[in-house]
């Protein structure tokens, strides 16, 4: 039988380099982690990859995590953010600006939105093109300033508000799409 490990175990194991601790903070958010990854990449593989990466710099920097700046899965999720748009920058992704229009919004009703899974609504978001589910990622999910997210993407400011604007319309149309063709819609 595993021994079950408090938060503050775990932290002092990692810190000291104890193999058990270790494998516990990879059996306790490894699922979170590989989420936040997968909203970045859209892709299971690449974000196994980020998941990996993500472990090895948290490991190699656990000394420098400080309990009273916040939680141990803030201060991981930052780093799997990190990871996983250093690894999109090395793929050279660019980040698309565009003009919306915003007066041509198809409208989803709460309603619609009450009956759809939280799986297929992150499927919506991992269909987004690339730089459109980063800025939508960081802004909508982390809760970043566009100002933050241009600093992050090398982006400028108003870059990273046109491309939240033009990812929500996208999230929308596809959203209002899978209404009307009742595929998401699931049976209680």
């Amino acid at each position: 039988m595993k021994k079950q490990f408090t938060t503050e175990e775990i932290i002092s194991g990692c810190r000291q380099g104890q193999a058990s601790c270790q494998r516990a903070l990879v059996d306790n958010y490894s699922e979170l982690l590989y989420s936040v990854a997968l909203r970045y990449t859209g892709d299971e593989t690449k974000s196994q990859d980020v998941l990996q990466e993500t472990f090895i710099k948290v490991f190699k920097s656990f000394k420098t995590y400080d309990p009273n700046k916040g939680a141990l899965s803030t201060w991981m999720r930052k780093i799997t953010v990190n990871v996983a748009l250093r690894s999109l920058r090395k793929k050279n992704l660019e980040v698309s600006t565009l003009t919306v229009d915003i007066n041509n919004r198809p409208a989803v009703s709460a309603d619609v939105m009450a009956k759809m899974g939280h799986d297929d609504l992150m499927k919506v978001v991992q269909s987004l093109p690339d730089g459109y589910r980063q800025v939508f990622n960081l802004s909508v999910i982390e809760g970043y300033s566009h100002k933050e997210i241009g600093e992050m993407l090398n982006i400028e400011a108003v870059s990273s508000r046109s491309n939240l604007s033009r990812a929500k319309q996208i999230l929308r149309k596809k959203l209002q799409a899978l209404k009307n063709s009742d595929q998401w819609i699931k049976t209680v």
